[in-house]
């Protein structure tokens, strides 16, 4: 089976045909060209936790190859509580050409791999963001038209599914990555070491100090507390608060042509409902990244989300054609 589960299972080249692919359907679906190559297979998304551009991007791109979707919510499946994920997988790899989680626990994905006889995509776990990284080393390739040597800097809780995949799979591509955090926020050892290991030739760098982002051809930030994570939310923003992406922190790159990436949704305002409790409660209008630099680069921002469709669909067809 053609799973898609975690970086580490890929070599650079493989990881640069889900790239490479992935441009090559986005100018297809720029010129309205048709690719329904997957026509008349079935795919289920099981999403433990809610979304909006995983859901979106697996759900177009499955649509646009041709494929039919179902999808199923944590309230609409009884896998882990009433029955096994082995037998779900059982079950529904009987039914469908491909499953699709998004959840907290890796082993769970891995568990119904094993079992689905069907391929299984890795949508989000609490340990591995692996659809996202070729999005976002997608956009640094369509911005920079190369990426080894890309200088891409890490900023914020270091610990989180993000900070392992960028870590792991810049170091496969050969970009030199460097991940800021505070110490008690930074990647395990056991993450360090796998970047290590399948380093081809980029740099590997983690501290607490933000001026270790000069020289940055990207910055990349996120949410400080991920989804269904247990901590204070006051003592993790004040962990943080220096961390922040601000000018002042772009400014520390020297480079006046630095981007900033987010894998979205970003804290930069107080229109959300989330964000206005965190207003009225705490009184900060922005967390992770401030609207002024948000707005200034929300053209590639949104393009890294926009590409969560295209990376999306490149991983399908290789699984599926």
């Amino acid at each position: 089976m053609k799973h898609f589960l975690k970086e580490i299972d890929f070599d650079k080249a493989q990881l640069l045909s889900f790239i490479d692919s992935a441009l090559d359907f986005k100018a297809k679906k720029k010129a309205k060209e048709g690719h329904a190559y997957l026509s008349g297979l079935n795919i289920a998304l099981l999403f433990e936790k809610p979304s909006t551009r995983t859901r979106a991007a697996f759900t177009v791109a499955a649509q646009d190859l041709g494929m039919q979707v179902t999808y199923l919510g944590a309230s609409e499946i009884q896998m882990g509580k009433k029955e096994s994920v082995a037998d779900t997988a059982k079950v529904l790899g009987s039914m469908f050409d491909g499953i699709e989680y998004r959840g907290f626990s890796q082993q769970i994905v891995e568990d119904l791999a094993e079992n689905a006889n069907v391929p299984v995509w890795n949508g989000l776990t609490d340990e591995w963001h692996p659809t996202q990284m070729i999005a976002d080393f997608m956009t640094l390739k369509e911005h920079f038209g190369y990426l080894e040597g890309l200088n891409l800097t890490y900023i914020g809780d270091g610990r989180n599914n993000v900070a392992n995949s960028l870590l792991v799979t810049a170091a496969k591509l050969g970009v030199n990555i460097t991940i800021i955090a505070p110490k008690s926020l930074q990647p395990d050892q056991e993450v360090i070491d796998l970047a290590k290991i399948q380093s081809t030739g980029g740099t590997i760098h983690i501290t607490d100090d933000i001026t270790a982002s000069k020289g940055s051809d990207a910055i990349y930030t996120d949410v400080w507390l991920s989804m269904g994570e247990d901590a204070d939310f006051k003592e993790r923003i004040d962990l943080l608060w220096d961390y922040q992406v601000n000018q002042n922190l772009l400014d520390l790159t020297e480079n006046p042509e630095v981007i900033v990436l987010h894998c979205l949704p970003a804290f930069h305002n107080t229109k959300t409902e989330i964000s206005k409790t965190i207003y009225e409660t705490y009184g900060y209008e922005s967390l992770e990244i401030t609207d002024e630099v948000f707005q200034a680069q929300s053209d590639i921002i949104f393009q890294e989300a926009e590409n969560r469709l295209h990376s999306i669909k490149a991983i399908l067809y290789w699984s599926l054609k």
